[in-house]
């Protein structure tokens, strides 16, 4: 499997993707190489990239603290620091060799450096694999609010290796497969069905699922770049699912979720919501809930969270003049964007839920 989709943002998956990568950097001649790592990627991942990779050229590893709490501009002036002090300039290349996090800050921080280096990235997550690899987004959190500063730059390449999922516990194959669930209510029932064999296929049928899920965001992303009207099928179930994820993050009683167990709650919440409002098959909703049912521990949720949770709507991205707008579907994959959903529906979603 391999994909030069384009020339700035080719990926690449398995078979070919390293001799990909010596390509690329043979293109790009860079004039130093630093390798942005968290503690468990430096252990884990980091032998297994230098030697999938024959990296020839000299490099720099650069350490930051693992986990969304430490995604803050904060981490990046660090690794801004390190990486004047230990000379990169126009011409460095930075290898963010990581999950979602790592390869979020990292290009955040690539792109905006010295006015942009170049980068890679290598996702090593389920999650990275099938949601940040694609589509250029960057960025940091503002405090428990998710994603609040950034910019879409493009890296110069993806390398996807799915040797890199050997070195995940279960519970974070678990978070990302919550993103290919959601690519399969967005784009067809025929990809959903697919990936219900996601945690029994072999390795070579698990790689080509997730080569699947990254050409179905790839498509998305194509047609609509600065996400004006497609793209925004992207969140769906991240309007209350990231908004779940912050305040499990911010509430001291409560055990912070993984972004794709936030998401998962979320897609339920939000097809619920498109059953009530668009007429989603009840039966098909059923077969959602049932699915992520038996993949994601069952939360709770009081009348005082979901109040908190619905305040935290206001800090979404994609709000307009006030407006909290929710993607939400017909069908599998027949959406309307820019969808405004009352309280009250709200809270009956997650009365469903509960």
């Amino acid at each position: 499997m391999n994909g030069n989709f384009s020339k700035k943002d080719a990926i690449y998956c398995n078979n070919g993707a390293w001799e990909a990568f010596k390509k690329t950097l043979s293109n790009l001649q860079e004039s130093s190489v630093f390798i942005l790592v968290d503690p468990n990627t430096k252990k884990h991942c980091l032998p297994v990239f230098l030697e999938k990779s024959n990296l020839q050229k000299a490099y720099t590893v650069v350490e930051m603290p693992h986990g969304e709490v430490n995604k803050t501009i904060s981490t990046c002036e660090t690794i801004w620091t390190e990486l004047s002090n230990k000379g990169a300039d126009r011409g460095s290349l930075l290898i963010n060799l990581g999950g979602g996090v790592v390869t979020d800050l990292g290009g955040f921080v690539a792109a905006t450096f010295k006015r942009g280096i170049a980068f890679i990235n290598i996702p090593t997550s389920l999650l990275a694999m099938v949601d940040a690899s694609v589509g250029g987004k960057n960025g940091v959190d503002l405090g428990m609010l998710k994603n609040q500063v950034g910019l879409i730059q493009n890296p110069d390449a993806v390398i996807i290796d799915t040797t890199f999922l050997r070195t995940l516990p279960k519970k974070e194959l678990v978070s990302g497969y919550a993103e290919m669930l959601k690519h399969g209510l967005i784009h067809s029932e025929k990809y959903w069905n697919e990936i219900q064999s996601f945690f029994e296929a072999d390795e070579e049928e698990v790689a080509k699922l997730i080569w699947e899920s990254v050409c179905i965001k790839k498509e998305v992303v194509d047609e609509d770049p600065r996400e004006e009207h497609r793209r925004k099928t992207l969140n769906y179930g991240h309007t209350l699912g990231h908004a779940i994820e912050s305040y499990s993050h911010q509430n001291s009683i409560r055990t912070p979720l993984l972004h794709g167990d936030a998401v998962a709650i979320g897609i339920i919440l939000a097809t619920y919501i498109s059953s009530e409002l668009l007429g989603f098959p009840k039966e098909k909703l059923e077969k959602v809930a049932e699915v992520i049912g038996a993949h994601y521990k069952k939360q709770s949720f009081s009348k005082t969270d979901i109040e908190a949770i619905i305040d935290l709507l206001a800090f979404d991205k994609k709000n307009r003049n006030g407006i909290v707008y929710f993607v939400l579907l017909t069908d599998f994959g027949d959406y309307k964007t820019n969808q405004t959903v009352t309280n009250e529906l709200i809270y009956s979603a997650f009365n469903y839920y509960n």
